[in-house]
């Protein structure tokens, strides 16, 4: 399924897409269609853009993400004119299936695009580069706005200190450190999450910077 606003690209989506063997079976111009219309009939895999109607912005985003609560089986590849980050971060966090975000230049590439597509539907995950270079940047941003005590904190995480070890290197309490990491936590945008562990994700950021 295909939802996009630009009735050009829609309809050139939808030819391509037929040129290499895949069945469109429905092609929208708005976001409240796009779930309608994946709640009437699932599809395989749901293609869909960034900015659609009613509210111009990032529509077609919200309600991919929507869609990953819903249908946390359904394949979605989502294309976009520019790095939506927050709710890009969390479509690629979201759901059990195969996600995708691309920049829509890379539709020009014909041969990727498809590969693209056939790696999603595959269950796979494709994230275009603009994407990584972006998250990656908002993460070592956010290493940046740690305080020297925090960053004490993080290195000796790196080290594999449990908070005890970590409060007698520094010579404070055990409740100082763990005040310490959940700041931290806040600071490197680690909500709590039952499939991710904030202290390996944190220690990675760190690596990482």
């Amino acid at each position: 399924m295909i939802a996009e606003d630009g009735v050009l690209l829609r309809e050139g989506l939808v030819g391509l897409l037929e040129r290499f063997g895949y069945a469109v079976t429905a092609a929208v111009g708005d976001a409240p269609a796009l779930l309608s219309t994946v709640d009437a009939d699932p599809p395989d895999l749901v293609l869909t853009d960034v900015r659609m109607p009613p509210g111009n912005a990032d529509d077609g985003l919200r309600d991919a993400v929507q869609l990953c609560g819903r249908h946390p089986k359904l394949p979605l590849l989502v294309l976009s004119q520019y790095v939506e980050q927050t709710y890009a971060t969390e479509l690629l966090d979201s759901g059990d299936a195969g996600t995708g975000y691309l920049l829509k230049n890379r539709i020009a590439d014909v041969a990727d695009f498809v590969d693209a597509v056939g790696r999603v539907l595959a269950g796979g995950t494709v994230v275009d580069p603009q994407v990584v270079r972006q998250r990656l940047r908002r993460r070592r941003d956010s290493i940046d706005r740690l305080s020297p005590r925090e960053r004490e904190v993080l290195a000796l995480m790196a080290e594999g200190r449990f908070n005890a070890a970590i409060a007698k290197t520094l010579y404070v309490t055990d409740a100082a450190v763990s005040k310490h990491i959940r700041s931290i936590f806040t600071k490197l945008d680690l909500p709590p999450a039952d499939t991710d562990h904030r202290r390996v994700l944190a220690v990675l950021a760190w690596l990482r910077r």
